[in-house]
């Protein structure tokens, strides 16, 4: 028997080997093992401009570790999206190792390492074979939460106790439904303003408002100069919001009872995350780099405790930062706030009066006064109003009651202008 396999091998071994059949388009023979189907814009063009050829194959072509080099061959100029903030995550980065990469320099690979680009196809979906532009779902997979993105589609995230997590999914996440943005509403994607081009020279939009609209100067708030000078149009037409006030990270060791103690969504390993308040209105404003008024919101008021053992070691609820960020809220709608919504509205500049605090976060054990109290707290990438200005615009001049009325007339129907507008 063993004689007769080694003669049938010696035969098969002898017999000419046919030439594998090429493809009749491009000249090549993968198809012949790979049995993968190119659609598409890229139907045409074979493999080997992608793929390389028997000298040097590359099973990914489109990874920052080459800088996508095959891809950016016939798309030129697109490897400049690995040097900027979606690929590098530069800030998020300095940003951990001043706070929590202090108690665990492994923080950031663990915790933060699942939104960044790695390469062509994070944005591009089709898994490689079917490739097609981005749509919303893409960005969404990482712009969720509290970095801006969901909220275009009218998606807050509900509190992190597990008793909360209700409802429809989003991204394997249970959200609370908003108010969309308007131009969500009326079938606008990310890519209409943010383009893959305007992402790779490295600016955040390709669109500014004034771009498409032109202010309506029946509506009163646009006659108003300081308004046009000194506001970004988000500061006003941005109906709310997600924002997280005291977000705790808890590392445990040895704690056999941390799985039925903490009964949150976000737990990793030894550490849990939760928040001390969510909510979703509208913004505190400050002013951003460019010296205009606008939305901000905590990014982030972090505190940190250490158990081991079940016990505390060092201090419990250490404020590692308490640090705010300018952005802009995609919650764009044709009416949101009145006038006293920013007007003799010291809470939004961060101003609270203490009479006024209904959050006693001094008493819950935390070292801050207030969320809405400046005191120990920073805008990272901006300033906060001055106390003078914000007490000036609370005086209610004759001019301020004239628009204030005609604010009213116009909600109510009884002017000819509108505030909708």
């Amino acid at each position: 028997m063993r004689w007769m396999m080694l003669c049938i091998a010696a035969c098969l071994l002898a017999a000419p080997v046919a030439p594998w059949p090429a493809d009749a388009a491009t000249g090549e023979n993968c198809r012949v093992c790979h049995r993968d189907v190119l659609t598409g814009p890229h139907a045409g063009i074979g493999c080997s401009p992608c793929h390389g050829d028997d000298r040097a194959t590359v099973r990914n072509p489109a990874l920052v570790a080459d800088r996508a080099a095959r891809c950016v061959a016939c798309h030129r100029g697109y490897d400049r999206l690995f040097d900027h903030p979606m690929t590098t995550r530069s800030a998020e980065r300095r940003f951990v190792a001043d706070t929590l990469g202090r108690a665990d320099g492994a923080f950031f690979r663990n915790q933060c390492g699942g939104c960044h680009v790695t390469g062509c196809l994070d944005c591009h979906p089709g898994g490689g074979h079917a490739l097609a532009r981005p749509r919303d779902a893409q960005c969404l997979s990482c712009h969720r939460g509290y970095f801006v993105g969901t909220d275009y589609h009218g998606r807050a995230p509900r509190e992190d106790a597990l008793r909360y997590q209700r409802g429809e999914l989003a991204n394997g996440e249970t959200f609370l439904p908003m108010l969309p943005d308007v131009h969500a509403e009326a079938g606008m994607g990310c890519a209409d303003c943010h383009s893959m081009a305007s992402l790779a020279a490295g600016k955040r939009t390709a669109k500014r408002c004034t771009d498409c609209h032109t202010p309506d100067p029946r509506v009163v708030e646009h006659r108003i100069a300081a308004h046009q000078d000194r506001l970004e149009c988000v500061a006003c037409h941005a109906a709310w919001a997600p924002q997280e006030y005291g977000t705790f990270w808890l590392r445990f060791t040895n704690s056999p009872r941390l799985q039925s103690r903490f009964q949150v969504v976000t737990r990793q390993d030894d550490w849990v995350k939760s928040a001390y308040l969510k909510r979703q209105d509208a913004p505190p404003l400050a002013l951003n780099e460019a010296g205009r008024v606008s939305p901000a919101r905590p990014q982030f008021i972090l505190y940190h405790s250490d158990f081991r053992n079940e016990r505390v070691v060092g201090q419990e609820n250490r404020l590692l930062a308490a640090r705010w960020k300018t952005f802009a809220p995609h919650t764009i709608r044709r009416e949101t706030v009145m006038c006293d919504g920013c007007h003799d509205n010291p809470r939004r500049f961060l101003l609270e009066p203490p009479h006024e605090r209904i959050y006693r976060t001094r008493a819950d054990g935390l070292s801050l006064d207030s969320f809405w109290d400046r005191t120990g707290q920073r805008i990272a990438n901006g300033t906060l109003m001055e106390p003078e200005r914000v007490r000036r615009m609370g005086v209610r001049t004759p001019e301020y009651t004239k628009g204030y009325l005609e604010r009213w007339r116009d909600l109510t129907g009884d002017a000819g202008g509108s505030s909708r507008r």
